[in-house]
């Protein structure tokens, strides 16, 4: 029993590290930036913090935490888990396609956001070094090269791998955690009737005293809620259990630092100008405690930043595991996690993005404008989905409760896009890039297939059997790469027919994704004709394929593996720049790291 009970405390702690960074760093900047947007007099706090505590309990506790987190495959969640349980649930062509187009607009602004989230949370922990004795004189330009620095020193040690730092993070966040819920309990005790902010009362008199004022504040208010998404996201990993164990502590910190801050602006109206959440902190620590509290904000900062980054990895990986974006260069950093990985196009792109958020915004409390519009839009695609998984599994108090909990999400959307003029435009832009890739690499995918001559399983299997009797032979087993059994591309046509190199022992491979995470099954469907065998592999989403190891397993031992490298020729500007995505990133084998000495790729000219 004591180790099963340490186990799970194990786990939570783990957890703590690995998924709320981001959320647990809003306090950094959420209360001071409400505070300097709307001016709120000493009742209407209450009625901010009110706001917050609701919005974590709704957005965060109700609908991931419970509702989210009750949908999975094989235990795994996400923005493409709901997309794929939604589309399972309905024969209409045209709502798949409309969910599937949901998932990408999803994907996406969780990409964009892996460039704003690092960017607000360390320049906000940078900006925490004013109050250190002795750095009072700090300028914002300096504080920003000092943000860059740690910035270039993160992504610089993203190719090393972050298994073994990622066992400290937890201990780290669960110090973070238990000494902001610390401060704010100090302050908490010396007003208690802050207290009162827990009720409703106070969130509703603020929303409807000045609907327009709380309609702005709402997007600000917001930012408590962002990496609340980050729970569900990293569920295959972590675990459903450990998740909700580890907001069970973090919840109750994040309330009382943020009843805390409340207590401190009320007491001290002109804190929000250096930062509530530092002011406060420094008034209780001095001096002396300061610093190394400093340490421990800039270490919250990293790890909130972390976890982004790797979560972007994942995401990238997972959208060219569903065939949907571009093959990149994957990295694999640990032998241990197959889910540690580092993707170096991904990787310096952010970085740059990061960089250049620090010059376009300067200090954290501008940046916040441009902050919550993208995690906005994918709460409310998880809302849609939710809804509607429910209404089709005819689950009435969860479809009544997402039908809520949507309204909620519009509600936040509609008051972050009131931001987008002021610099929530680079949250549509950062995500952009990623959705245009993938909306033209999918067009171009199935245009290049159309466009292609295949020929018939069946007619090339009469064609195969006359040819093989025929004609003379190579010694050993020859692979070809075929994406769908039914249908024999021309590559495979040019080079047995044509070119007349017809192996002793020839192999159609088949890679199939299947509609479930994780999972390899390597089926051997024998021979289906003389000199020509069939093998499929299904993999899960997730999974890191072992091509070699699978072929083994079915007992295959080739000599030689053929695969088709399409080239397009068009003159029109649209396909031109699919045909330079498809020149300029990894083929197939080399993304599955087919043995290179083994290959020999088979071009075949493809006019759009």
């Amino acid at each position: 029993m004591g180790h099963a009970v340490l186990k799970d405390v194990r786990d939570a702690v783990r957890a703590m590290g690995a998924v709320f960074g981001d959320i647990g760093t809003s306090p950094l900047y959420t209360l001071t930036v409400v505070v300097l947007l709307t001016k709120p007099s000493p009742h209407e706090i209450l009625g901010v913090v009110s706001l917050i505590f609701w919005t974590l309990v709704i957005l965060v506790t109700v609908q991931y935490s419970w509702f989210a987190m009750n949908l999975s495959i094989k235990g795994e969640g996400g923005t493409v888990v709901l997309g794929e349980i939604a589309k399972s649930l309905t024969k209409s062509n045209r709502l798949k396609a409309f969910y599937t187009f949901l998932v990408f607009v999803g994907l996406s602004f969780l990409m964009g956001d892996g460039v704003i989230t690092p960017a607000i949370t360390i320049l906000s922990s940078s900006e925490g070094l004013r109050l250190v004795p002795g750095l009072e004189h700090l300028s914002q330009g300096e504080v920003v090269l000092i943000a860059i620095a740690i910035t270039v020193f993160l992504f610089a040690l993203q190719p090393r791998g972050t298994g073994k730092i990622g066992d400290m993070f937890g201990p780290i966040m669960l110090l973070w955690f238990s000494s902001i819920g610390l401060i704010g309990l100090y302050y908490v005790m010396q007003e208690p009737s802050v207290l009162r902010a827990l009720s409703p009362h106070y969130a509703l008199e603020f929303l409807l005293r000045d609907p327009f004022k709380a309609f702005v504040a709402l997007s600000e208010v917001f930012l408590a809620a962002t990496g609340g998404e980050a729970m569900y996201a990293d569920m295959g990993h972590l675990g459903r259990v450990a998740i909700r164990r580890a907001w069970m502590f973090v919840f109750p910190m994040l309330v009382l630092n943020y009843l805390g801050q409340a207590v401190y602006v009320m007491k001290n109206p002109n804190a929000a100008e250096r930062g509530v959440f530092y002011e406060s902190a420094h008034s209780l620590l001095g001096d002396v405690l300061y610093v190394p509290f400093i340490l421990l904000v800039i270490m919250a900062g990293v790890i909130a930043s972390q976890a982004l980054i790797s979560g972007v990895f994942s995401i990238v990986f997972q959208a060219i595991n569903i065939r949907i974006f571009p093959l990149l260069h994957v990295k694999h950093t640990s032998t241990e996690l197959s889910t540690q990985i580092y993707i170096p196009t991904v990787n310096w792109m952010l970085m740059l993005g990061v960089i250049f958020m620090y010059f376009t915004f300067w200090t954290s409390d501008s940046m916040a404008a441009a902050y919550g519009f993208a995690v906005s839009t994918v709460m409310v695609i998880t809302g849609f989905f939710l809804l509607f998984i429910h209404i089709m599994q005819r689950h009435i108090f969860y479809a009544v409760g997402s039908l809520f909990l949507l309204l909620v999400d519009l509600a936040f959307f509609l008051s972050n896009s009131y931001k987008i003029p002021h610099g929530a435009y680079w949250s549509l832009a950062f995500a952009s890039l990623p959705l245009s890739v993938m909306l033209l690499y999918t067009a171009g995918q199935r245009k290049l297939y159309r466009k292609m001559s295949f020929m018939p399983f069946k007619d090339f299997l009469l064609t195969f059997e006359k040819f093989y009797q025929q004609n003379p032979k190579i010694k050993g087993s020859a692979i070809f790469l075929v994406r769908d059994l039914r249908f024999v591309p021309p590559y495979v046509v040019q080079t047995i027919f044509q070119q007349g190199i017809l192996y002793e022992d020839n192999v159609f491979l088949s890679l199939v994704k299947k509609d479930e995470p994780f999972g390899v099954e390597t089926l051997l469907k024998g021979s289906i004709a003389t000199g020509l065998r069939l093998v499929e592999i299904k993999y899960g989403y997730m999974e890191i394929l072992d091509i070699e190891k699978e072929l083994r397993k079915a007992g295959i031992e080739e000599r030689v593996i053929f695969y088709g490298v399409e080239q397009v020729y068009t003159e029109k500007i649209l396909w031109k720049i699919f045909g330079w995505i498809k020149r300029s990133t990894p083929s197939f084998v080399e993304f599955y790291q087919f043995p290179p000495h083994k290959l020999h790729g088979v071009t075949v000219r493809v006019e759009f």
